[in-house]
């Protein structure tokens, strides 16, 4: 599976736990191509970062630095162990992988072949459809090396399935992405139809650009740009899905749609209120308890998936293909389980706070504790994973949890003292049972999956909710793999009602299709494909979906000691250890029960701001390098902005239906900005009496300021993937002037009667930690007020069913429908 997979976080995803990643210099190095003459500013990659060196440069028009160009010529090297048969690698030209137009090249046979792609998920990326051209103007290829001088044109700004984005050269500064692999492309003979192995580095940085980038020779070097190289390419093979369709007459009382840390706990506990249930999940079976059997070939005849295998969890960064969400820029698990499929397992029981500062009355810690118990009754974690109670390679934690403590930090059993946050250290609790990864997969959906009334479709995607103005009457549905349902799910009439539990970009995407959000993005909606099935515009809710975007904030920090040992679960996926794999197999003990990458200390920190907030930080503590400092004797602490974070992004629907971080939610504020800084600075003091440790990223000579000042604000490198918000719960309703809101205190849709949404979306603000727990409890407390509620009943003729600030029912006796009279006042007639 590891050689033929996805471009997964090709070309700039450097998140948490993601392999070694480079600290790349933004300042150029003057080249001057020795054949042609041609004056670059390069970027050279260091050794150590890219696996045996990589470079890349620009050559601009005159102008270019105070007049934005869209061509340049570029300088591509790259390495490879042998790179007359294999490898290779590629350009991000806006950085991320995601959203921006990519350039990989290779080798193959004396040639160097191009493709031009497009991604807008973790996914392999398109062929690129807009209009960048390559020519050749050189190209050599070595035993070790091969390079490339081309002329790039239209590559500097770009646009596919309606989304559009760009680069400025008038800013002296590119933000670029880069990647590196060694083993070929399948299918080298065609650019276009390749298949690409796993790279095995990658990094993003900012790339300065100075005189030397920009000369007069400029189209004098691109008129030397006359070859053409387009490979041999045959006829593309396309695939279908197959379907089935809906049975006609099934209804349901409870539709959930999005099987994860949300739609799996609540579809248990409605079944085991007696409510005939079904639970929609997009993607395919993860664990082997449901089916899942995507594994490495050491795990065959046995049950465990690599979803199952703590030591495997971090195995989607270098191969999410099957897995990773399609439909949006950032890397979600459309797999059953969804993030609690593919996390690290992380689970904190909460601490009080997050819900007395985030929420509501009637969310309040108060009102969770009920919820809580019955979360943590069924899944209580535990900080010894491995079956025998040892924690494995503690040398990396030993080092840093005895320098918090001689920097007067004190020591916590996490979940045992959940308020214990500030200046405060513990080992890491997980969800995992039994030496596997547990969690709602194996309690909820287990008791869930012994009642008759309770029914699980995987493969199988919602396109829309149905409903006549606020009342849902179904749910439109079609397969995403093979085996999936197609058609319209219809509820119980009167009382059945919805939960959307997709996630915080597959719920918001969701209630677009649906007619239920700004009127900027419904209006992309109606121009999309959708267009001519979509609800008509006089039933649209208008409601802030997709506002509110949060995520944890996330600055990395390096250091090294020579006591830390590393242990490489990459490696384990294909070759693993054979008395670790033992143990594993046999009992359950060993490191392969603990989470990669060899997780902890995880320890917290309370920052009171100038504007009387106190912001609280996570730091989460790893043994491998990143940033520019290899493995071996790294550790890594990422650090997370928490509760009290004031900084709020934005998610936005394409014409392509599919959903972007329009907007960042990343250091918009300068109190979360100092408060990042001064927890750097309280971890360097608490750490610098650590004999023989040293920093990497921030180094000696870099202050803590400098370090977050001078670091891109990119999703790329600042996302910690815990992404929140976007259907806030609240109770200023979002139709109304002022309003922030999308669903109410029961979780209920504004200006709906039996449409809910329980997932990460309706948090309000940050927690303090991985969200996992927080979420389940938000299930067990939604499920206590959704059972509660009387179903709306139908209205009588003439009565009202709709309009801006109704609040009953929209439903009506038939066989009446409710009419659109104003937009203050809808009627049953």
């Amino acid at each position: 599976m590891r050689s033929f997979i996805s471009l997964v976080a090709t070309l700039a995803a450097v998140v948490p736990f993601l392999p070694s990643a480079s600290a790349q210099s933004g300042t150029p190095v003057k080249y001057t191509d020795p054949g042609t003459g041609i004056i670059f500013d390069t970027w050279p990659v260091p050794s150590a970062s890219s696996g045996g060196g990589m470079t890349f440069g620009v050559a601009l028009p005159s102008n270019a630095l105070t007049v934005d160009a869209n061509e340049f010529i570029g300088y591509l090297q790259c390495a490879s162990k042998d790179a007359t048969n294999t490898g290779w690698c590629g350009i991000s030209l806006g950085g991320p992988m995601t959203n921006s137009l990519l350039l990989m090249a290779y080798p193959y046979k004396s040639d160097i072949l191009t493709s031009f792609r497009y991604a807008t998920g973790y996914d392999m990326p398109d062929v690129y459809t807009g209009n960048a051209t390559l020519t050749q103007i050189s190209s050599s290829v070595t035993a070790s090396t091969y390079t490339l001088i081309f002329r790039c044109q239209n590559c500097l700004s770009w646009s596919q399935g309606g989304q559009s984005g760009g680069a400025s050269t008038s800013n002296s500064l590119l933000v670029l992405g880069w990647a590196q692999a060694v083993a070929a492309p399948g299918g080298a003979a065609c650019p276009s139809q390749v298949t690409l192995a796993q790279h095995e580095t990658q990094g993003i940085f900012g790339a300065q650009l100075d005189s030397n980038a920009v000369n007069p020779s400029y189209t004098a070097w691109a008129a030397k740009a006359t070859k053409t190289v387009t490979g041999s390419c045959g006829a593309a093979t396309t695939t279908s899905v197959s379907s089935i369709p809906v049975a006609t007459g099934a209804t349901y009382d409870y539709i959930v749609v999005g099987g994860g840390a949300g739609g799996i706990p609540i579809a248990d506990k409605l079944s085991e209120a007696g409510k005939k249930v079904l639970l929609i999940e997009k993607g395919p079976p993860s664990s082997g308890r449901w089916g899942g059997n995507l594994k490495p070939s050491w795990l065959s005849g046995t049950n465990l998936t690599r979803f199952d295998v703590p030591g495997l969890c971090n195995q989607i960064w270098v191969d999410s293909a099957g897995i990773a969400c399609t439909d949006t820029d950032q890397m979600a698990g459309c797999v059953l389980g969804g993030g609690t499929a593919v996390n690290a397992g992380l689970w904190w029981k909460p601490y009080t706070l997050d819900w007395d500062y985030n929420f509501p009355s009637g969310w309040q810690s108060k009102d969770m504790t009920a919820a809580t118990s019955r979360v943590f009754s069924r899944i209580p974690g535990t900080d010894t994973p491995s079956l025998d109670g040892k924690l494995y390679l503690q040398q990396g934690f030993n080092v840093l949890s005895g320098g918090l403590k001689q920097g007067g930090w004190t020591s916590v059993t996490a979940n045992q003292s959940p308020n214990q946050k500030n200046r405060t250290y513990s080992h890491t609790p997980y969800m995992f049972s039994h030496g596997e990864r547990g969690g709602p997969m194996a309690t909820y959906l287990v008791s869930a999956s012994a009642r008759s009334n309770f029914k699980l479709w995987t493969g199988t995607s919602v396109k829309r909710v149905v409903r006549n103005g606020g009342h849902v009457t179904g749910v439109e549905v079609e397969a995403y793999t093979n085996g999936g349902y197609a058609g319209v799910v219809n509820l119980t009439p009167n009382t059945g009602r919805v939960i959307l539990s997709a996630g915080t970009f597959g719920t918001a995407k969701l209630l677009m299709r649906s007619g239920i959000g700004p009127a900027d993005q419904l209006a992309i909606v109606k121009s999309s494909a959708d267009g001519p099935t979509m609800i008509a515009n006089s039933s649209w809710i208008n409601l802030p979906v997709g506002s509110n975007l949060m995520d944890h904030l996330n600055t990395d920090t390096v250091i090294e000691h020579p006591d830390v040992v590393f242990y490489d679960f990459y490696e384990a996926w294909t070759n693993p250890n054979a008395t670790d794999k033992s143990l594993y197999l046999n009992n359950r003990y060993g490191i392969l029960a603990q989470a990669a990458p060899n997780i902890g200390p995880m320890f917290w920190d309370e920052i009171k701001g100038a504007d009387g907030v106190t912001r609280q930080l996570q730091w989460t503590a790893r043994v491998e390098g990143s940033d520019g400092t290899p493995n071996g004797k790294a550790m890594t602490m990422s650090q997370y902005l928490g509760r009290g974070v004031k900084s709020r992004g934005k998610m936005s629907i394409t014409p392509a239906l599919t959903t972007v971080v329009s907007d960042l939610p990343y250091l918009k504020d300068a109190g979360d900005k100092a408060a990042v800084i001064q927890g750097i600075v309280n971890l360097q003091n608490a750490l610098k009496n650590v004999k023989g440790l040293t920093w990497t990223y921030p180094n000696a000579s870099t202050s803590a300021a400098d370090h977050v000042n001078n670091m891109i604000v990119s999703y790329s490198n600042r996302r910690s993937n815990h992404w929140m918000g976007t259907a806030k719960l609240g109770t200023d309703d979002g139709r109304q002037p002022g309003g922030t809101s999308v669903v109410d205190l029961n979780t209920k849709v504004y200006g709906t009667d039996n449409l809910f949404v329980v997932d990460a979306s309706i948090f309000p603000g940050m927690p303090t930690t991985n969200p996992s727990a927080y979420i389940v409890i938000a299930a067990e407390r939604a499920s206590e007020r959704i059972l509660a509620l009387q179903p709306p009943a139908p209205n009588a003729r003439y009565a009202q069913c709709g309009g801006l600030q109704w609040t009953g029912s929209f439903g009506c006796v038939a066989p009446y429908t409710c009419q659109v009279q104003n937009a203050y006042y809808s009627q049953c007639l």
